[in-house]
């Protein structure tokens, strides 16, 4: 007779298992969401989503995606008539750049010179003449965001390895959801659910043994 696992050691594999999967995403080329640990209380970074995909210099980028201001494109840029046209208000995409605007744009092809392709039909813009190119021509085909997060190589990878960020598949509808209030909770709550499907009964042991890491800001 084979002997039965010792449920410890199949806890421990499981954790593995999920964690290899999450380095890898990090290392290829499809964009991801980044779910932030609930102990990561670094004030940038509690209770966000982020949408990450690599960057050209080999490191990844992004934004965050629930933290909208209450400030709208036209009243940032009085005198700019096209964007007072934006629907959406302005989101804090993080703390890199924090007064530079980028775009998050769902468009077949790339809008010009300073966009990071991140996924299928979404760039994010960073030069001011593609942005102001977006906002005159398709201004709600956009997601509009103060600063962005960067990465250098290697690090988005440590910073999952270190417990900091679960790892799911990103899709453009979560991307310009209107309502982003509990996004954070209902993206915790599919990790979970993805961890138990993988494995019942051993998903709460898991969660439970990275709810006692202490995680550094970064």
């Amino acid at each position: 007779m084979h002997r039965m696992m010792n449920p410890l050691l199949r806890v421990v594999l499981i954790a593995v298992a999920l964690l290899a999967a999450a380095v890898a995403r990090a290392q290829d080329e499809d964009a991801m969401f980044l779910v932030a640990h609930p102990a990561f209380q670094d004030l940038d970074y509690r209770q966000t989503v982020l949408i990450a995909a690599k960057a050209p210099t080999g490191g990844h980028v992004g934004v965050i995606l629930n933290r909208p201001t209450r400030r709208s494109l036209g009243s940032l840029f009085p005198q700019h008539e096209p964007s007072k046209k934006v629907i959406d208000p302005v989101y804090y995409g993080g703390p890199f750049s924090r007064g530079a605007l980028v775009a998050l744009l769902r468009a077949d092809d790339n809008p010009g010179e300073g966009s990071v392709p991140i996924m299928s039909h979404l760039f994010l813009a960073f030069r001011a003449s593609t942005i102001d190119r977006i906002i005159e021509t398709t201004p709600n085909d956009a997601r509009y965001f103060v600063g962005y997060v960067g990465w250098r190589p290697g690090e988005l990878k440590s910073e999952i390895e270190r417990g900091l960020w679960t790892v799911l598949d990103a899709d453009v509808d979560t991307v310009f959801r209107k309502d982003v209030e509990g996004l954070w909770e209902e993206m915790l709550q599919q990790s979970r659910r993805i961890r138990a499907g993988l494995e019942p009964g051993y998903a709460a042991a898991f969660a439970g043994d990275f709810s006692k890491v202490i995680l550094p800001p970064r």
